[in-house]
Order: structure tokens, then sequence, then C-alpha cells
């Protein structure tokens, strides 16, 4: 959410935004919330000067009684009345103006960097940087799911009786090499310096509006029926969340974390809720990344939190490429985004393992979320988010680029400690 004083004094920089993101029809919103915080502010005066008026009456009501001027005291007791009723509903208004301001405020996009290409849709993201050679062995590398179900790793057709399509068992080395994964990315970013957490799965409305548009939410989010509650799409949803309505103390950013959760996606419209496949499914697990930092570091930090995405699959010897987001590929609330994609050797292309988001502050400011500085005067921090790792989405880069001609998969060194000290996991049918 921008800050209001911005829409008043640059509303055209806030609609050329607005054109930048191709979203021309929130253009007439910048002038409703210019005439909407018009009458607010005009209420909100009329309102101040009638509370002095009233606390200035009212004081010289007991002194006219005091002097035996009923008659003038009764008419400052009738003007006191009057101006109650003109102040209560004002106060009113106020209340609707403010409403309507931030319902049209949460809709509006937050301004992009001035380093974000300009483009539609995702089909106009601009590769950056490759990180390892991409390979195509000389043998067939068949479907994610034929290697599981030869490795006996997987069974779908469990799952699609018990949950439908989108849900998956995993079993033996498969789901061990899956487990194996997440504790790797645990210790690789506390090794980092981050601080691991495991957040609640369920958060409330009030957080979920703070951390993301309603476009988003009616997208993604699984709502808990009868409850104030919806299961997280990310474990950034909570971990945002954890500082809402908190004053922090300056001394106390950055605040760098990492946090492992499950996670739930409607995917709504999403084309390929597939019955063969866990590229895009509705239940996973995910280790994150967060940072809540001072405004001039955040750029700084974007940079340090897709490295380690990098560094990570290149740990593991998973080549991996680096895309920037167009304007129209952002979410609203997003400043900058950049994508890590890894290298599928049957598809012979990338393929989307991580988001890294610089969200600036229109998170903090959602959420209630300040810093204290008495020299220049508290502000709202900005908050950046990035997967480490989403199996069993990496699982199928993972397995794709560690097969080997005989059906068996590799196990890179950084995982054996996991798997039990195996360098290999042998097909099984």
């Amino acid at each position: 959410m921008l800050d209001i004083k911005l829409v008043r004094s640059n509303p055209e920089l806030v609609k050329e935004n607005i054109r930048k993101k191709f979203q021309d029809e929130k253009l007439p919103l910048v002038d409703e919330v210019l005439e909407l915080d018009r009458q607010f502010r005009e209420a909100r005066t009329r309102c101040d000067y009638l509370r002095s008026q009233r606390n200035t009456i009212s004081k010289q009501i007991g002194g006219l009684m005091a002097q035996g001027k009923k008659e003038e005291a009764e008419a400052a007791k009738a003007q006191v009345t009057s101006m109650a009723q003109e102040l209560a509903d004002l106060e009113a208004k106020e209340t609707e103006y403010e409403g309507e301001i931030k319902k049209r405020m949460m809709v509006i996009p937050n301004i992009i960097d001035a380093s974000v290409p300009i483009g539609k849709d995702d089909s106009e993201n601009v590769e950056l940087e490759r990180f390892g050679e991409p390979v195509v062995p000389e043998f067939e590398v068949p479907y994610h799911v034929d290697i599981m179900e030869r490795l006996d790793g997987i069974d779908l057709d469990s799952a699609r009786r018990t949950s439908g399509n989108g849900f998956y068992y995993l079993k033996g080395d498969v789901a061990r090499l899956h487990s194996a994964i997440l504790s790797y990315a645990r210790d690789f970013m506390i090794d980092r310096g981050f601080t691991y957490y495991i957040p609640p799965f369920m958060i409330r409305s009030a957080v979920v509006n703070g951390v993301m548009s309603f476009s988003e939410m009616e997208n993604m989010m699984y709502k808990i029926e009868g409850e104030d509650l919806y299961l997280i799409g990310t474990s950034e949803h909570s971990m945002i969340g954890k500082f809402i309505d908190t004053m922090l103390e300056e001394s106390q950013l950055p605040q760098t974390l990492t946090s492992y959760s499950p996670c739930f996606r409607k995917e709504v419209g999403a084309h390929g809720i597939e019955e063969r496949g866990v590229y895009r499914i509705h239940q996973f697990e995910k280790q994150e990344m967060i940072v809540v930092c001072k405004p001039e570091e955040s750029m700084d930090w974007f940079k340090k939190l897709w490295q380690n995405t990098v560094d990570f699959f290149r740990s593991l010897d998973i080549p991996v490429r680096t895309l920037e987001c167009c304007s129209g590929d952002l979410a609203d609330l997003k400043v900058k985004s950049l994508d890590v994609e890894a290298w599928s050797p049957r598809q012979k292309k990338y393929f989307e393992v991580g988001s890294c988001s610089n969200l600036g502050d229109a998170q903090a400011r959602r959420l209630g979320i300040r810093v204290k500085n008495k020299e220049k005067g508290n502000y709202f921090p900005h908050t950046l988010n990035n997967t480490v790792v989403a199996p069993p989405r990496m699982l199928i880069a993972f397995l794709e680029n560690n097969l080997c001609d005989d059906g068996s998969v590799k196990i890179p060194e950084p995982l054996r400690m996991y798997m039990g000290g195996h360098d290999k996991i042998l097909p099984r049918r």
C-alpha cells in the first residue's frame, strides 16, 4: 500500500506506474482517492474545530451559571448539544471516507523500481545470467514421474483416490531424498547466519490482507470454514505476519530468517494440475528466507537473497539461470522480483524453482510494522523473501540432472549425510 502523501503530491507518478504495469483499468482509482482524501481532510478539520469550540463553550457554561446568567448558559448548552450531533455525523463520515480510501489504496500497485524492465507478461521477462553448464545426456531422460516410479518412490493413484489431482504420496528413497534436500537447505541457510523457524501453518485474515493482494488471496488461499483462518501458501505469510503491529528497535535490524513449512495452494486458473506430475500441485513443502531491513539496505539484501538460491543449487551441481521479472509480471505489492530457474535435461530448457522479491514497505504499511528512530522519526522497514528450495518441484531438476544411464540417481556429496551415507539411489523397478 502506498503512502497517501505520495498520491497527494505526485498522482501522475502513481498513474504512470499503473500504466507501466498495464493496469489502465485502475487509473480512475487515483482520482477517486484524491477526492475522498480531500473530503476526509475537510471533515477532520471541521471536527477539530468543533471539538475546540465545544471545549471552550463548555468551560464558559459554569461561569455563566455562577453569574446567574441562566438563559445564556442554557443557550450555550444547546449550542454544545448541536455541535455534538454535527461532530458525531462528521466522525461517521471520517470513518466512511477512511474505509473507502483504504479499499482503493489496497488495489493501487506499489511503485516498481526504476531498473524493472517494462513488459506485459512473463513472456517479456529478461534473462540476466546463467550459472553452470546445461547438459543433455546421450541417453533419453524419462518424464520425472517415470523416474520416480522406477525408484518405487511415488504413488499418484492412491493420492487421487484420497485427495484428487494435485496430490501425491512420496515413499522410500524418493521421500527420504525430499526430506534430505529440505534438511540440507535448512542447514545451508543457518550457516549463512539466518535464524531457523517453523511457523504457524494457518494465519488470520488480517495477516493475509497484509502480505498479499486480494486477487492473489482468492487464487491461492484455502479458507478454514467457520473460522478466521487460512492455510498458508508459503511460510513468508506467517513470518512477515509475525511482526504485525510491532515497533522494532533499529538495532534489531536486519531480521534474517529462514523457515520451513508445508504450503497449500488452490492454483485457481493454473493450467496443468496434472494427473501424472508434481510440478504444479496443491500441497508441497518449502524452505524460505525472509528479511526485514532498513529501506536503504533492501536492494543489497535482494542481491544476497537470490545469490543464496543460486549458490544452493550450484552446490548440488544443478545449472540455473536468473530472470528479471518485467513490470506486467510483478504482483502488485512487489517493487522488484527475480526468478531462479533450473535446467531440465528432458525438456532442454529452464523452469522456475524459486522467486526472490523486494516488496519495499508495502507489507510493513499494511501490517503496521514500524521501526523506532528518535532522530529521523519512526519509519516502515522493507521486507523481502526468496525461495531456498521447494520440493517436490526441485526433485524434478534434481532427478533429471543426476540421472545415470542405468536408471540410478547420483547423490551429491552435500546430501549424503542426510541419505545414510549413500552416494546413489538404485532403481527398484
